[in-house]
């Protein structure tokens, strides 16, 4: 029984395998990384640039929580704004991390996530009060915040500096 159950895994593999890389790659841009993080490279050393990427996320009106140029990070919260349905909330998350580029310069790799929040619908009855609001996160993929962001970025490298 056991020998062919595997028989049947291993055929169902090979059939698999054989199948057209069209399908496969459909699948893969569907399926894709959750989340979907863009990349630039800056000419500038890490610590300029993270100071630039700080800028860039304040003028947008995010809140740094965590993260420092000697780490490479920064994590980053919108302000907390309505949401489309009464009672609901909406918020972005900015996650960035500073990596040395290849030929020179400093890569950096950013990627944002709008959270919903929105309460329970259903009615609370005496034995089974409403749980607490439902919050979802999704992968912000094609946005303009991004251009936006590195706009800022290389707009506050190529500002003159502050004395």
């Amino acid at each position: 029984m056991k020998s062919t159950r595997l028989i049947a895994v291993l055929l169902a593999a090979a059939l698999l395998a054989g199948c057209d890389s069209g399908i496969s790659d459909e699948l893969h841009s569907v399926l894709g990384p959750r989340e979907a993080p863009k990349s630039r490279v800056f000419q500038a050393d890490q610590r300029a640039t993270y100071n630039a990427v700080k800028a860039a996320a304040d003028e947008m009106g995010f809140r740094i929580v965590r993260g420092g140029p000697a780490e490479g990070e920064l994590d980053a919260l919108s302000r907390i704004s309505e949401g489309d349905d009464p009672h609901s909330s909406h918020q972005v998350s900015m996650k960035v991390r500073l990596n040395p580029a290849a030929d020179s310069g400093t890569e950096v790799v950013v990627s944002l996530t709008e959270m919903i929040e929105e309460p329970v619908t259903s009615e609370p009855s005496m034995s089974s009060p409403a749980g607490p609001d439902l919050a979802t996160q999704t992968p912000l993929r094609d946005t303009p915040l991004y251009e936006v962001f590195f706009r800022n970025v290389q707009d506050s490298l190529s500002a003159p500096a502050r004395k």
